[in-house]
Order: C-alpha cells, then sequence, then structure tokens
C-alpha cells in the first residue's frame, strides 16, 4: 500500500531528525513542520485509503505480511534512532573524548539510511507495478464494456426482429466477430433472377424499418450464390447475380427508411458457402442475402493509438 509506505518513510524521516536534532543539526522548528506535514500526510492516506479499489484487495494482502515486517523494522528503527539521540545528548554531556562511540553510533546512523535507501526503492517499485495494474485492469473493464455492449446490441437486433425470426424469413448470427442478417433466397428472388417477390419485397420493409432506427451504425448488404455456373448476358457469372441481388436488397432497405449513407452492397458469389454445395439443401444454403452490422472499430482497444499511426 503505498500510502504505508508514506507514512513509514515519513516516521522514519522525523525518527532520524530527531537524532539530529539531539546532535544541533536539525531546529525544533523544522522538526514541528516535520511533524505537521506527517499529521497531514497520514489525514489524506486515510482518504486515499478509503477509496481503493477491490479489485487490488487480493494483490494488497499478499503484501500486507511484507508491510508488518517492515513496519516492525521501521519500528525497530524508531527505537534505536531514539536511543541513538540519548547516548549522543549523554555523551556531549559527560565527556568530549567519547569519539569512538560517536563515530560507531553514526555507523550504525549510516546502516540504517541504507536500509531507508532500500525501502525507498521497493516502495517504487510496488508503485510501479501498482500502476501497472490499475491500467490491465482499466483496459480489461473496457474490454468488458465493449462485450457487453455487443451482446447488449444482439438481443436488442433478436428482439427488434422477433416477428420475422420467428416466421423463419430472417436469421440473426454472429459469424467472424460481425452480427449477420441472413435472409434466404427462395423468399428474395426466384432461381437466376434479381426481381424481388412479393413476400421478399415485404420481408424486407419490414427489415429496413427496424433498421431505420438504428442510426448510428452501417450495414452491408452481402449477396451469396450457390456454386451453379450461370452464363447470360444479363448475368455472366455468379458476381454479376450476387451484386445485382444485393443492390436490389439495398435500395429496398433505404425505401424502408435506412439512410443511404448507412448503406453499402458486395457481392462474393458462390465464393463463401455456409454448408457444401453436394445437395439441393446445402446450395439452398448458401443462396442467400446477408445484411452485416459493421463493426465500429473505435470500440477496439488501442483504436486512439491506431488513429494517431495513421495519421487520423
Amino acid at each position: 500500500m503505498p500510502g504505508m509506505w508514506n507514512r513509514a518513510l515519513l516516521v522514519l524521516a522525523v525518527a532520524t531528525l530527531e537524532a539530529g536534532l539531539g546532535a544541533g543539526c536539525v531546529t525544533k522548528a523544522q522538526h514541528e513542520a516535520l511533524q505537521r506535514e506527517l499529521d497531514e500526510t497520514e489525514a489524506a492516506l486515510r482518504g486515499e485509503q478509503a477509496a481503493e479499489r477491490t479489485a487490488y484487495e487480493e494483490q494488497l494482502a499478499l503484501r500486507d505480511g511484507r508491510v508488518s515486517e517492515l513496519e516492525a523494522e521501521l519500528a525497530n528503527a524508531e527505537a534505536e534512532a531514539e536511543r541513538f539521540r540519548l547516548e549522543i545528548a549523554a555523551l556531549e554531556d559527560a565527556a568530549a573524548g567519547q569519539d569512538a562511540e560517536l563515530a560507531r553510533l553514526e555507523q550504525q546512523l549510516h546502516d540504517t539510511e541504507k536500509e531507508l535507501a532500500a525501502v525507498l526503492d521497493k516502495r517504487s517499485a510496488l508503485k510501479a507495478s501498482l500502476e501497472q495494474m490499475e491500467s490491465a485492469l482499466a483496459e480489461l473493464r473496457e474490454r468488458q464494456r465493449a462485450a457487453d455492449r455487443r451482446v447488449a446490441d444482439y438481443r436488442a437486433m433478436l428482439q427488434r426482429f422477433a416477428g420475422l425470426i420467428d416466421a423463419g424469413k430472417l436469421r440473426v448470427r454472429i459469424v467472424d466477430g460481425r452480427m449477420v442478417l441472413s435472409l434466404p433466397m427462395d423468399i428474395l428472388f426466384a432461381s437466376g433472377q434479381a426481381r424481388l417477390t412479393e413476400e421478399g419485397h415485404a420481408s424486407l420493409l419490414e427489415v429496413g424499418k427496424g433498421l431505420a432506427t438504428i442510426r448510428d451504425r452501417q450495414f452491408q448488404v452481402e449477396g451469396h450464390t450457390d456454386d451453379v455456373p450461370i452464363k447470360t448476358a444479363k448475368f455472366p457469372s455468379n458476381w454479376e447475380l450476387g451484386a445485382a441481388r444485393a443492390l436490389v436488397v439495398l435500395r429496398t432497405l433505404e425505401e424502408g427508411g435506412v439512410t443511404p449513407a448507412q448503406l453499402s452492397a458486395a457481392t462474393y458469389g458462390e465464393n463463401r458457402p455456409t454448408a457444401k454445395n453436394d445437395s439441393d439443401e446445402g446450395r439452398a444454403a448458401n443462396r442467400r442475402i446477408e445484411i452485416v452490422v459493421v463493426p465500429d472499430l473505435s470500440d477496439l482497444p488501442g483504436y486512439d493509438e491506431l488513429q494517431k499511426l495513421g495519421g487520423g
């Protein structure tokens, strides 16, 4: 505990200065000023200790034993320093010829100062360790808050589209860390076509109305096909078919109320299947439109540093 180390240092400093006072090195006013500083520091430390976070209790508990030992050592040092003061005063009064004894006491004082320097080094190390733990804890808490926000967003999305999900017209999943709204192709488009069915148009309008309430996110419409090749004048390959369908869905979402600035479209053709294309069921699963909620990179740890590196 940094507060306890500060108190220990000041107590030992007072004791050391008392020894100096007895030797005529420090004035009484200086001693009283240091005592007042000790009192003020102890009062401040009591306030700081009351605000210490529960998260460090286990870590700090591991140091309590060592702190107790140091306090005992400091208490012994205080007692010994006081004894030095009395002995020096007695020697000065009794005879000036006790130089050897005085030298011995000065050496002991020097040893005590070395111990004090070691305590200071340990205090600095403990403070650095505490700061590192505080930084790590802050990062973990920010990660937890970001995770909680993502979970809340996912639950809100499920609730927002509960009707479509229950009707089997929409599926909400987490894919590669992204929230994805997946619509089966059979309710949207006929085979090889990019014209919406009436049911598909109605479903997408409902999806658009729901997404329109989310003003702070971006949505990318992705067109996916199975691996059955297509080669027509309008759609030379599955790339073009997936793109055309994605754009039709994008326009319908805009019709449902989503602002154009929130929308983008992409095509993957047959290149990102969710199932094997060796059965009718697998190919049907791969023919789909996915609406991806684009992740907010500002939620990522280290985002500010990345912005600085990128000149953002």
